[in-house]
């Protein structure tokens, strides 16, 4: 592999050197210790933040994600190194592997990955000739890979009620003890059946960061139920216990899809189809706003009802490039105006909310992807001055260089995983833009 150069000790320079720590040779793991394999939206960021130190680097990180594609056209959610030290690992999972060699779990994750292409390619051609071609090359190779990605998701989970895109475990949402599957997951019962495990995450964070065990009885309850219909993609839709149609991800699908349009275009591709996505996508988060705050809202179809918890979710329809009244919302008392607030970038779960929790995953904590997810969305629909906000706020919550997790919202203090490769990415997408 080309050897990459790192900055000088500089918070670029740090984060630089958290990616070439994380560095297998063939991936970026998500983070060293909690985290030892390759996770998927993950590694959508993680290219983004290593375009600035290798382009060809970049790309191949994408490339090693999307060789594990299903043949169906789904992007597994992770893709297994050879490294132990994880739970749920290949074998509890189960799936039979989409290549040779390669093993994955068996769900997805959110669709950010042409929004990745997309920067890896605008980062590429700032930058030299040679890296401008090799990034047109990759464009015009991962088109149709993202194409087939996005119409297993038009075709397998897209909901034909409400228009939003279902997910069948909230591991799927990237949020995954989000109180917004609260309700959801707790009409999932899990059987005496359920094969016994021994967690690993408990052994390299704090257990009061984590999901309880009772919360993990059901996701491993879950995929138990994937395994019993061969993760057919239909029957994991019919059968599943939790099946929620999640606002964000269906706000981020129509993003991603006007993005995926806007390339294929660029290749000369007929984008009809794509185009039709983004714009059920953007009707169904309008129709899920709520009549009393204005926030989106997920619906669970298992029972038939909207889910009204106040999360950074309910902010989708901003990644639409609709909803600009929200921005009152976002900047009151109640989301990013709270005066407790280290920086002013919205936690995972309103401070104001039943359920927040300042330390726990997505319960509180801040999330500096969160925040470069929605300043790159506010800088492409025009509010450059959010965006410049969004930049400045994230860059003092991570200037110690801990690279953590996620973010105590009100201390401040790195938690969860220190070291986290996506976090290093997208600071250094900040500060080296």
């Amino acid at each position: 592999m080309t050897s990459v150069h790192y900055p000088e000790p500089t918070l670029a320079a740090r984060a630089a050197r958290v990616l070439r720590d994380n560095d297998t040779g063939s991936v970026i793991t998500a983070a060293p210790r909690l985290y030892p394999h390759m996770w998927s939206w993950d590694a959508a960021f993680i290219s983004i933040g290593l375009a600035h130190l290798h382009v060809r680097r970049a790309i191949a990180e994408l490339d090693t994600l999307f060789a594990a594609q299903w043949a169906d056209g789904m992007v597994p959610h992770i893709v297994f190194t050879g490294r132990d030290g994880y739970f749920p690992g290949p074998d509890r999972w189960g799936v039979p592997d989409p290549a040779p060699g390669v093993r994955t779990s068996g769900i997805c994750q959110p669709p950010i990955h042409a929004i990745a292409v997309r920067r890896v390619l605008d980062i590429a051609r700032a930058g030299a000739p040679e890296d401008a071609e090799a990034a047109e090359r990759f464009v015009s190779r991962v088109w149709e890979p993202l194409l087939a990605w996005h119409r297993w998701l038009a075709r397998y989970r897209v909901d034909a009620g409400t228009g939003l895109v279902t997910i069948v475990h909230g591991w799927e949402s990237g949020m995954d003890n989000s109180p917004r599957w609260d309700a959801p997951y707790a009409a999932v019962r899990p059987g005496p059946d359920l094969p016994p495990y021994t967690r690993e995450d408990l052994h390299r964070a704090d257990p009061g960061e984590r999901p309880t065990d009772a919360e993990y009885d059901r996701y491993l309850w879950l995929i138990e139920g994937m395994r019993r219909v061969g993760y057919d993609a239909a029957r994991v839709v019919a059968t599943s216990e939790f099946l929620v149609g999640d606002v964000f991800i269906t706000g981020l699908f129509a993003l991603a899809n006007d993005v995926l349009a806007e390339l294929g275009e660029s290749l000369g591709h007929e984008t009809a189809e794509v185009r039709g996505w983004a714009s059920g996508a953007r009707a169904a988060v309008a129709a899920a706003r709520s009549p009393s705050t204005g926030l989106a809202r997920d619906y669970d179809l298992r029972a038939g009802r909207w889910l009204d918890t106040e999360t950074i979710a309910g902010f989708a329809p901003l990644l639409c490039d609709s909803g600009a009244e929200l921005f009152e919302l976002w900047d009151s008392p109640r989301w990013a105006g709270n005066p407790d607030l280290v920086v002013p970038i919205p936690p995972s779960t309103s401070p104001s909310a039943t359920g927040f929790d300042p330390r726990r995953y997505w319960r509180g904590p801040q999330w500096p992807v969160l925040a470069w997810l929605f300043g790159w969305s506010f800088r492409r629909h025009g509010w450059a001055h959010r965006a410049a906000a969004l930049r400045e706020a994230g860059i003092r919550l991570t200037d110690g260089g801990a690279f953590g997790e996620y973010y105590h919202p009100f201390t401040g203090e790195p938690l969860g995983s220190a070291d986290q490769s996506w976090t290093a990415a997208v600071v250094l997408d900040w500060v080296c833009a």
